[in-house]
């Protein structure tokens, strides 16, 4: 049920009634395999181990905060989404979930392609040595100086969002004598049935051109007609952290129904269809997201579909899985500074982090999970809010949970499923510096983004 929010952010001192939340799990050191990533176990003194090295350890050579990634469970799931759609389709790796010169490599060696929406995406991609072929370019009002640098490298695809966007490209590879291949993002007017700011295919949003009064159709009429543009398909993207296959397949009826009408004014039809990503994932025990496979399965089946009742060939399909990739392969460790226990409420736990690391709760109302990983503990339940260190009473991690009640000071504790978007939406909110991403892998840990320091944050205050 949702709950409304003051202008201001979050309604202070917004207190659960009994009933609201879950019963407290019957084992508080369990580890639900949905919610954490691959390696993740209790070791026999009860400490939390990933890719057998405790955490207590990990804290001790890299600090806390720290995003730990377990990269074999990274690649995994890379492969497991290349295998699921095999070689007649493409898969994308949406980098704004969580993007590093690291994970550039991995996604090459697993064979996944790669989106980008920014300079600095696209920058990172290229200085890791992705091959540009590979690199789609996403965003609603990319720059000149972007979608230049992005035709002379050479990217396969620029995904164009607006009428401006069409001729803004097209005279900029024409200029630079090229001809750059592009697909036309649309919205189909679908209620993907998440959050309202991460919902992409209504009408009333700042992505893509919308398909009713044929506002799409003109689009694609304008591109067919500059010879800057090969126009490759059609880009469709309905939301994020969905469950619900049903707006997807709203989704592809509409895509194949515009390219039945371009095929036939035009007499082409287009090769390419790309769906998107924003599949769920497991923040909780009662989420139940769909493994790739069966994605692949119902996605193929639903545009075959459509494209046979419309007599059309079927088109190459590409995904674009970000969170569904990165976002169970991560969790955040933290060191707990004060346990505040409110009579009658709950107890308060506030950790060295808070809304600089993890923006989501605030921003999203999102839930998470949270365990103590320092030491397993055989106390009663007790329920808790994680909370930040920020001055901003909305500096919650994790709104409700049940953890030890003899939870103390210096403990450790872990909230899972933050390798999506809590790193990449970082911030620096009362100067505090971000934290590192600690990968671990082959029994080994490593910095694959390093700790900000103070000095980082004074370097770019000239005075």
């Amino acid at each position: 049920m949702s709950r409304s929010a003051h202008p201001a952010g979050p309604r202070h001192a917004d207190v659960l009634t009994e009933g609201h939340y879950s019963a407290p799990p019957a084992d508080l050191n369990a580890l639900d395999p949905k919610v954490w990533a691959r390696t993740v176990e209790r070791d026999a003194d009860g400490a939390v181990t990933v890719g057998g090295i405790p955490v207590t350890r990990l804290a001790e050579e890299f600090g806390t905060p720290a995003y730990v990634l377990d990269e074999s469970d990274f690649r995994a799931r890379a492969r497991a989404w290349r295998t699921a759609f095999g070689t007649e389709a493409d898969v994308f790796y949406a980098g704004k979930a969580f993007l590093s010169r690291a994970v550039v490599r991995w996604l090459d060696e697993e064979g996944l392609n790669l989106d980008v929406c920014s300079g600095g995406e696209l920058a990172t991609a290229l200085s890791a040595g992705m091959d540009p072929e590979r690199i789609a370019f996403h965003g609603n009002n990319k720059s000149v100086e972007e979608i230049t640098r992005a035709v002379e490298a050479g990217v396969g695809r620029i995904v164009l969002d607006s009428f401006q966007e069409i001729a803004r490209v097209a005279h900029i590879a024409q200029g630079l004598g090229k001809r750059q291949k592009a697909q036309i993002r649309i919205t189909v007017g679908v209620e993907a049935h998440t959050h309202e700011f991460i919902a992409t295919a209504h009408e009333d949003q700042k992505f893509g051109i919308p398909l009713a009064g044929g506002q799409a159709a003109e689009a694609v009429r304008r591109a067919l007609t500059l010879d800057g543009l090969e126009l490759i398909g059609i880009h469709s993207h309905i939301g994020s952290q969905i469950f619900d296959m049903s707006g997807f397949e709203v989704a592809a009826h509409r895509v194949v129904g515009l390219l039945k009408d371009v095929r036939d004014e035009h007499g082409v039809e287009l090769p390419e269809i790309d769906l998107g990503g924003g599949l769920g994932i497991a923040y909780t025990s009662s989420d139940d997201p769909r493994e790739p496979h069966e994605i692949a399965k119902a996605l193929t089946e639903i545009v075959t579909r459509e494209c046979e009742a419309a007599r059309l060939l079927v088109p190459r399909i590409s995904v674009e899985p970000g969170r569904a990739i990165v976002g169970p392969t991560a969790f955040t460790l933290y060191e707990v500074g004060t346990v505040k226990p409110l009579d009658g409420l709950r107890t308060y736990v506030s950790v060295d982090g808070g809304m600089s690391d993890n923006i989501r709760t605030a921003l999203y109302d999102a839930e998470y999970s949270v365990a103590l990983v320092s030491r397993s503990s055989d106390a009663e339940p007790m329920l808790a809010r994680v909370v930040g260190k920020h001055c901003e009473s909305g500096d919650i991690v994790v709104k409700d949970a049940f953890l030890p009640a003899d939870l103390a000071p210096g403990d450790l504790i872990a909230v899972p499923a933050t390798g999506a978007y809590c790193r990449s939406m970082a911030s620096n909110y009362n100067h505090v510096p971000r934290p590192p991403v600690v990968a671990v892998g082959d029994g080994e840990a490593r910095v694959i983004v390093r700790r900000e320091t103070e000095e980082d944050l004074l370097r770019l205050d000239v005075g």
